[in-house]
């Protein structure tokens, strides 16, 4: 039965209302979970998940919590319910093998289609579908997708060959946008092994790609704008994952722009599975990461159905092209900005490669210091995953104890990757997370990560055209643009 109009518009609402509303948060902080009420951090997050919430709308999530933690100390309550611990020591007590914690519901904001190995928060579940995935990325399957990224390097160097000898400025130099040249790359190398087939975008310079829904129906949609706003609104909405069935009505542009991310997405990865399911590759094509997803099989022998396909596929093309892409626009202006860095590194690349060596091998790259202690900096201080992961002490365990201090069931626990890797003393180095759950396609991202900075380093000589690199932190932390300018080194072959 409706409440009667004039009983909504009386002044009980006002004050019924802020009443409930207090107690809402109240009651919690004073009795269901006073049992953490000892522990400092901001007054609003203690109380309700909104300043976590809004910290994550903004973008600047890694900043908040590290600002926290310098102000609270290196044991901070960023939500009623969760502890964030900034130690090194606590690493493999919350991730390792062994500890038992789950993932929280923060990851129910991320799913798409079907669970994933991502979005699993099931110990079993996660097992049988790691069990299916990961001899997909072992080191061995790794060297067969090598000439997946050497096709696409050949590719990026003839359009920025081509830039740098059409559109070189008074100094000599080509402008350039090298965060969105790089996405182009990284998204054509992830939908070749993902997919079975490249979105294009590399040639076509663009994030526009066509999908055919239906033998009548075919959608444009942007690719790189889609992962976007899936990003920042999978981390935002996951402080508080009870809002996603109402996102469409929040009057926000910023939650429908994700909502739209999420079903492009969504539409993408069922269109490229089915396609390659009807339309199996020649045999004479590498194999690549969705075919050996196939051959997979778990502890019964079965194999993923088509929506575990795709819910895997568009893991991998998640996880492939955010975080890698943004580690690669960090690391290039870095570099570039960096005094006497990028001579250092070419001197390296000159010393260690032929002459005639345009894209180097695996083999070439995998061992050389510089460039490999590059990588792991542009890893560590730009911290393309910067959050901390959350774990739940399962529920109906007998807790955990952390230095001395009780974690009852049901505590959510993180430790802050950002300010863990900004630390004075730096001991703890996860880029890829750590324990069960770290990342599975950590192997391809370093090969990536060392034949494509390689290349672009040793043939190219760089400037900064703007001094500043402004970030947006979703799932992970994004730089916007990289403007450089660019031309050809005199020995570069």
């Amino acid at each position: 039965m409706a409440l009667p109009l004039e009983f909504l518009i009386s002044p009980w609402i006002a004050l019924i209302g802020p009443t409930f509303a207090v107690l809402y948060y109240l009651v919690p902080y004073f009795w269901t979970l006073n049992h953490l009420r000892d522990i400092p951090g901001p007054l609003a997050g203690q109380l309700s998940n909104f300043w976590l919430l809004l910290a994550c709308r903004a973008g600047k999530r890694y900043k908040y919590v590290d600002e926290a933690h310098k102000r609270y100390g290196p044991i901070v309550r960023i939500q009623p319910n969760h502890i964030s611990i900034a130690d090194e020591e606590v690493i493999q007590t919350i991730y390792g093998h062994g500890s038992g914690l789950l993932k929280s519901s923060y990851y129910d904001a991320s799913l798409i289609t079907t669970r994933s190995i991502f979005t699993s928060r099931d110990r079993a579940e996660h097992s049988r579908k790691r069990k299916v995935v990961s001899h997909s990325f072992a080191p061995q399957a790794m060297r067969n997708f090598e000439p997946f990224i050497h096709s696409w390097l050949k590719v990026f160097l003839q359009k920025w060959d081509d830039i740098a000898e059409k559109e070189a400025q008074s100094d000599g130099y080509a402008n350039v946008e090298g965060r969105v040249w790089l996405n182009y790359l990284v998204l054509d190398i992830i939908g070749d092994l993902a997919f079975g087939a490249p979105f294009g975008v590399l040639e076509a310079a663009s994030e526009d790609i066509t999908i055919r829904l239906s033998k009548e129906k075919t959608i444009s949609l942007p690719v790189i704008t889609s992962l976007t706003t899936r990003s920042e609104i999978a981390a935002t909405v996951g402080a508080l994952p009870e809002l996603r069935p109402y996102l469409k009505w929040i009057p926000d542009p910023f939650f429908h722009a994700g909502v739209t991310g999420m079903n492009n997405l969504r539409s993408l990865g069922t269109a490229r599975i089915l396609d390659r399911l009807n339309n199996p590759p020649s045999a004479d094509r590498h194999k690549d990461l969705l075919e050996r997803v196939r051959e997979g099989r778990d502890d019964r022998g079965e194999p993923f159905g088509v929506g575990e396909l795709t819910a895997e596929s568009l893991t991998v093309l998640i996880a492939g092209t955010d975080t890698t892409s943004s580690t690669f626009a960090a690391l290039m202006y870095h570099v570039v900005r960096t005094p006497g860095v990028l001579k250092k590194l070419q001197a390296e690349l000159d010393s260690a490669l032929p002459a005639d060596t345009v894209i180097p091998s695996f083999d070439q790259v995998k061992t050389l210091p510089y460039l490999g202690a590059i990588i792991n900096e542009s890893l560590r201080h730009h911290s393309s995953i910067s959050l901390g992961l959350p774990r739940e002490i399962p529920r109906g365990t007998p807790g955990l104890t952390i230095r001395g201090r009780y974690y009852p069931p049901g505590t959510v626990l993180s430790v802050p990757i950002y300010t863990l890797h900004h630390l004075k003393e730096k001991k703890a180095f996860i880029p890829f997370s750590y324990g069960p759950r770290a990342c599975l396609g950590r192997n391809l991202a370093e090969m990536e990560l060392r034949l494509i900075t390689a290349t672009w380093a040793r043939r190219y000589d760089f400037v900064l055209r703007k001094d500043e690199m402004e970030v947006c932190e979703g799932l992970a932390r994004k730089p916007i643009a990289v403007n450089v300018g660019l031309k050809r080194r005199e020995i570069a072959v």
